[in-house]
């Protein structure tokens, strides 16, 4: 069963053009980036305000590509299962400097408000060891963050 699961899911990913990847690739670290947005259950206006500047810069995308891309992935996040669907995809195609980037503004997005909450912190941490970053430079990205939002 597990096998034709693994196989099923190989030749999907293989079918893929490099426009699709980039499009799930895109999905997958937005949905991670609303997980930080939605960790304490509340949408502060802060947080609302610098997503879309969040996915353009992580990304790499125009306005309109993001502001229809966070509609898409509030919809992956609500049939999402774990985190872990979401960081494979990333961990398949970013390199580490693109991961770092991702985590810096998952932390930029978890002070926009003005304050951590336990949950926003206990996401970006699960999310990094997700992502096999390191301590170090899970720390490091807060720590950056902390400074521009200062």
């Amino acid at each position: 069963m597990i096998a034709k699961l693994k196989q099923f899911i190989q030749s999907h990913a293989q079918e893929s053009s490099p426009e699709e990847k980039a499009l799930h690739l895109n999905l997958a670290a937005a949905t991670l980036l609303l997980e930080v947005v939605y960790a304490d259950e509340k949408l502060a206006d802060a947080e609302a305000a610098i997503l879309p500047e969040m996915l353009i810069n992580t990304l790499g995308i125009t306005t309109e590509q993001a502001k229809s891309l966070a509609d898409e992935a509030k919809q992956a996040r609500h049939d999402a299962i774990s985190l872990f669907e979401f960081t494979a995809e990333v961990n398949a195609q970013f390199s580490i400097e693109d991961k770092q980037t991702l985590l810096l503004s998952m932390w930029r997005l978890a002070y926009a408000d003005g304050e951590l909450s336990q949950y926003e912190d206990q996401i970006i941490r699960r999310t990094a060891d997700l992502l096999y970053l390191k301590h170090s430079e899970l720390i490091q990205m807060r720590n950056i963050a902390i400074q521009q939002t200062s």
